[in-house]
């Protein structure tokens, strides 16, 4: 992308902070922004151009008129430090708003979770999953991070929406790579596509081991017992049946194990005794968690005349199975509980675009889903009496539940082209979902974007969202089963019966603004956002096993405001991003047991900062590439994160916050043209900064971590 002869594409900007009016169109046609488009005036030939107006009009159906939207490209992600080697969360990080936690969670405008992706227009499922990563970069063409006063297609998770465009073989090779260094990091990685007369196709996989799997929960440069061992793997096929048809499949499926890292040097100190074994350092627990996931996405596109339509049937299949040490977590927590989630979700979708006339194209759709959610638990705990001291050896509490869900949701919403200068789109819709609970909710929505002069554009937008719990993450455990042993909730009297144990569907009112002007090469943005919640839904880590369990603060609020520049000319490209949010939560509304009783009564007459906040965030990056000269396809570059601080507990609940830090990454390429190969040297926390990212208190966080050392790592691939 940073060649001059590509820069005139705009499909290949790095990101794009605008309100991506320019996605609407009143037709489609194949240009050079549509994927696969491009090679049509170097290639030539019928199956392309029926190709890129098939995904013109893929891409028309669902615009993000009036939403906040930033865009990188698969070029882009190989500028980068780690390029395509690194997980899909860390390129996320460097777009605006975009927060860091721990174990690769990361959050969008200080919303805790409340992501979906979807995959060539395709809704992909949400699963059941901590620290593994479905999707690799690899597959990335390009990605849209949309977020803001979303138009009515989106919903249900709605703090982000991430909008994968495959790649999808048409340019035919691939490449084998070989990536690693510091941290006993190997990886091997391959990708293939292809074209056979009107069929595409594209195929990548990778393996990845090394010794920090998850963050340290100590500052030092090798975590202990944190080995990880990860397989990814994807497919897309792709089949026209004439001008106006096309049915296409994508596939995945990823294995990922990991150890849970250790603290080092300490030792029980509840006093339990199992067999007259009362010691154990924690040096030496061995505590893992397996995740898995599958998922197959099929569609048909039908493009004729007026009308787009796209068909399509989505499933996943997800599991996750935690194993404890029994003894060094009995000794420590006074629990060790096997634990094996599991989850299966499939549905369909219906989603189609109608050009009335010039002055309005309406655009609609139907959703639905089923989700069956299995937990089967074995603790040890020990049974204890009324002052929680040990009375006898640990005992078996098997707790095993399962539960569907169903979710149908469907909208309609108007694009009207008031005037050349003001467009309005508007619509709503209804969703409404049967699970634990069965809530149901009619969302308007309204976005405006006005262009008063050349490169500058103006938008506002109100949605209103409903949001219920990740189903497959809700705790089906038996708070009654606990009661008089280790494990019994902080929250339980032991007494009376639980407040609500379940979730409520969280109801937003969220308001945006915003701007963007490009001056030459030079793009600004700035966008603000207001943001009202009835039972905001925050997640937790509690109990034993690495789940996180969600739960409702009674109401709560967010606000902030983030700004962007970008400068691009030639080979050379520029940006950074800075942001300011504030999050808080009133009253907890469901899961109480959970939560001490002193931290209850605070909580319930006071305003706090939810765990995930961060007040200010910012990333930045640079690239060159050399056109000529000894240099001549080399590539130089760096970017970085800077983050102001999660929340800690302080005299209240997460009434303190870390330290801020700030994490500097370079990296440099050079390729060989004749051979096909290309070597790269990566260097990730050049500073070797010691920066912590949890520190293992405030509300639902678990053990500390702290973000990588300095590391060197090396690749080589070739192409095939």
């Amino acid at each position: 992308m940073f060649r001059a002869t590509l820069l005139s594409s705009a499909a290949l900007l790095f990101f794009v902070p605008a309100t991506a009016y320019a996605d609407t169109v009143a037709a489609p046609a194949a240009t050079a922004d549509a994927p696969g488009a491009a090679t049509d005036k170097t290639n030539g030939g019928p199956d392309i151009v029926v190709t890129g107006r098939l995904d013109a009009a893929r891409a028309s159906i669902q615009p993000s008129l009036g939403a906040t939207t930033y865009t990188i490209t698969s070029e882009t992600i190989r500028a980068l430090p780690g390029g395509d080697n690194q997980q899909l969360n860390q390129i996320l990080l460097q777009l605006p708003g975009v927060v860091q936690d721990g174990g690769g969670q990361f959050h969008v405008r200080d919303d805790h979770n409340n992501l979906q992706y979807r995959i060539n227009g395709t809704i992909l499922p949400e699963g059941v999953a901590v620290f593994g990563q479905t999707l690799s970069p690899r597959l990335v063409e390009r990605f849209d991070l949309r977020t803001g006063a979303l138009p009515a297609q989106y919903g249900l998770r709605t703090a982000g929406i991430i909008d994968i465009t495959t790649k999808n073989g048409f340019k035919n090779g691939g490449e084998v790579s070989l990536y690693g260094g510091t941290n006993d990091t190997i990886q091997p990685s391959f990708d293939y596509g292809g074209s056979t007369g009107k069929t595409n196709y594209f195929v990548t996989g990778s393996y990845k081991h090394s010794n920090i799997g998850i963050e340290a929960v100590d500052g030092g440069r090798t975590p202990l017992h944190d080995d990880t061992d990860q397989y990814q793997g994807f497919v897309y096929v792709d089949h026209t049946l004439n001008e106006n048809n096309r049915v296409s499949f994508m596939g995945g499926y990823s294995d990922q194990s990991f150890q849970i890292p250790n603290p080092r040097g300490l030792t029980p100190s509840h006093g339990y005794n199992v067999g007259g074994v009362t010691n154990f350092l924690s040096d030496t627990l061995d505590e893992r968690q397996h995740e898995r996931t599958a998922f197959g996405l099929a569609s048909l596109l039908h493009d004729a005349g007026p009308v787009t339509l796209q068909a399509s049937l989505f499933a996943r299949y997800s599991s996750l199975r935690y194993t404890p040490d029994t003894l060094g977590e009995l000794l420590f927590n006074g629990i060790a509980q096997k634990a094996f989630k599991q989850d299966f979700t499939f549905g369909g979708q219906v989603e189609g675009v109608y050009r009335a006339s010039d002055a309005h194209t309406l655009r609609g759709g139907v959703i639905v889903s089923r989700d069956r959610s299995n937990s089967q638990t074995s603790s040890q705990v020990f049974p204890v009496d009324g002052t929680g001291a040990q009375i006898g050896q640990p005992i078996t509490v098997v707790d095993n539940g399962a539960k569907t869900e169903m979710t149908y949701s469907v909208y309609l919403q108007d694009e009207w082209k008031i005037a050349d200068p003001l467009i309005v789109n508007f619509g709503g819709r209804f969703d409404h979902y049967d699970g634990y609970r069965s809530e149901s909710q009619f969302s308007p929505r309204i976005n405006a974007v006005l262009t008063p002069s050349k490169g500058l554009t103006l938008h506002a937008g109100y949605a209103r969202y409903f949001s219920p719990a990740p189903f497959s993450n809700v705790a089906t455990n038996s708070v009654l089963k606990y009661r008089g042993t280790s494990a019994q909730a902080p929250g339980d009297d032991g007494v009376n019966p639980p407040l609500a144990t379940v979730p409520f569907a969280e109801r937003q009112d969220y308001f945006d603004i915003g701007a963007e002007q490009k001056i030459g090469r030079v793009t600004l943005g700035i966008d603000a956002y207001h943001r009202r919640s009835k039972n905001l839904v925050d997640e937790g880590q509690f109990g034993a096993p690495i789940i996180l369990t969600p739960f409702n603060y009674a109401r709560g609020r967010i606000d902030g405001i983030e700004g962007n520049i970008s400068y691009q000319h030639g080979p050379l490209l520029a940006y950074a991003n800075f942001s300011y949010a504030k999050a808080k939560g009133f009253s907890i509304a469901s899961g109480q047991f959970n939560f001490s009783p002193d931290d209850l009564a605070y909580i319930a007459k006071n305003y706090i900062y939810l765990d995930h906040d961060q007040t200010y965030t910012g990333s930045a990056g640079v690239s060159y590439r050399f056109d000529q000269g000894f240099l001549r396809d080399s590539r130089v570059g760096g970017s970085m994160i800077y983050g102001s601080g999660l929340r800690k507990d302080g005299d209240v609940p997460n009434g303190g916050k870390l330290t801020p830090y700030a994490v500097f990454n370079l990296t440099a390429s050079h390729e060989f043209k004749g051979p096909g190969v290309t070597i790269r040297a990566d260097i990730i926390n050049v500073a070797d900064r010691v920066y912590e990212i949890r520190d293992g208190s405030g509300v639902g966080v678990g053990a500390p971590q702290f973000g990588a050392r300095r590391g060197f790592l090396f690749g080589i691939s070739k192409t095939i």
